[in-house]
C-alpha cells in the first residue's frame, strides 16, 4: 500500500503541545505536513502561558526534517482563533487541516459548579472550536478543499459526574460537526469527530493500573486518516480507544404513529416507542436532516391513507 502522507499540506492543530496533540503533531509533521502548534501551555485548568510545550513539539517536528512552527494563541477568544489560523496564513499561505484537540478540566457538580469554571471550560472546548473553525471554513471553502477534525468525547455522548461543561461541550460539538459537514460538501471540506480515549495528563490522579495500552500513538492514525485526502466520510464520528476503533452514531427507533394521543396512550405505547430492534439512522450528509422529517410525514401519510 502506498504511503499516506501530508506533503504539501499545512496542518493546524490546537492543543498540540502535550497528548493527544502532541502525537497529531509529530504523526503530519513525520508524513509532510507543515504544522502549526498551537498550545498556549497553561494548566489543566488552562491558567498560564507557557511556549515550552509547543516548542518542544516543533523543535522535534524539524529535528526529524520537518516543518512546523508554534502559536501560543488561546482557542478561548474570537481573536485567539483567527489568530491561529492566521499563523499558518502567515507562515505557510494556506490551510488545509484543522484539528482541534484543545482543551481544559475544571470539574464540578451540577449542584455546585460555579459559572466561572462552567464558561472556562466551554470557552475552550466548543467556543473554541467555533473560534477556530470560523476563520479556516471559508479560506478552505474559496480553495475548494479541506479536512476539519472536531474532538468530542464520551463524556459527551453518555454523560459523566462532576463534569457538566465538558459533557454539554462535547455534546455541542456534534452540532457543529453536522453543520459544517453539510455546508462544506459542496465545497471539498469534510468535517467529523474524533471520539478519543487515551491515558494523558487528564488521567492524573486516576488509577490506570488495569487498563490496556491505551497511549496516544493509538488514536494518531485515526486522526491521521479523517485529516488525509483520502478520508471518505464526512459528518460522522469515530470512536478510538485502547487498540479499539469505531463508529458512534444517531439512531431513532421505528416509532408509533397515532393521529391523536392522549398522556394516556404515551404511556401505553411507550415500549412500542422504545423499540430499538430496527433502529433507522439517517446520515448527516447529504439529507439527515431531510430524511427524518421525510420518513415522520411518510409514516402519518400512510396511517391516514390505510385510514377507513
Amino acid at each position: 500500500m502506498t504511503e499516506m502522507r501530508f506533503d504539501n499540506r499545512v496542518a493546524v492543530i490546537t492543543g498540540a503541545g502535550r497528548g493527544l496533540g502532541r502525537a497529531y503533531a509529530l504523526l503530519l509533521g513525520a508524513k509532510g505536513a507543515k504544522v502549526v502548534v498551537n498550545d498556549p501551555g497553561g494548566s489543566m485548568t488552562g491558567d498560564g502561558v507557557d511556549v515550552g510545550p509547543a516548542q518542544s513539539v516543533v523543535n522535534e517536528i524539524i529535528a526529524a526534517g520537518g516543518q512546523a512552527v508554534a502559536c501560543t494563541e488561546s482557542v478561548a477568544t474570537a481573536e485567539g482563533g483567527k489568530a491561529i489560523i492566521d499563523a499558518a496564513i502567515c507562515n505557510y499561505g494556506r490551510v488545509d487541516i484543522l484539528i482541534h484537540n484543545a482543551g481544559n478540566v475544571r470539574p464540578g457538580s451540577l449542584k455546585d459548579m460555579s459559572y466561572e469554571d462552567f464558561d472556562a471550560v466551554i470557552d475552550v472546548h466548543l467556543r473554541g472550536a467555533f473560534h477556530v473553525v470560523r476563520p479556516a471554513f471559508p479560506i478552505m471553502c474559496a480553495a475548494g478543499y479541506g479536512r476539519i477534525i472536531l474532538t468530542s468525547s464520551i463524556g459527551g455522548l453518555y454523560g459523566n459526574n462532576n463534569v457538566v461543561n465538558y459533557g454539554m461541550s462535547k455534546a455541542g460539538m456534534i452540532g457543529l460537526n453536522n453543520v459544517a459537514a453539510l455546508e462544506g460538501e459542496a465545497e471539498g471540506v469534510k468535517c467529523n469527530i474524533i471520539v478519543p480515549g487515551a491515558v494523558t495528563r487528564m488521567a492524573e490522579g486516576i488509577d490506570i493500573s488495569a487498563y490496556p495500552p491505551m497511549g496516544s500513538d493509538l488514536v494518531a492514525p485515526v486522526v491521521g486518516w479523517l485529516a488525509h485526502e483520502d478520508c471518505s466520510i464526512t459528518g460522522e464520528m469515530l470512536v478510538s480507544i485502547a487498540g479499539r476503533v469505531a463508529k458512534a452514531y444517531v439512531a431513532e427507533t421505528q416509532g408509533v404513529y397515532q393521529g391523536e394521543w392522549t398522556i394516556a396512550d404515551v404511556a401505553k405505547q411507550m415500549a412500542a416507542i422504545r423499540n430499538s430492534d430496527e433502529p433507522l439512522v439517517f446520515p448527516v450528509v447529504p439529507s439527515g436532516h431531510v430524511d427524518h422529517i421525510r420518513y415522520s410525514f411518510e409514516m402519518a401519510n400512510k396511517a391516514m391513507v390505510a385510514k377507513p
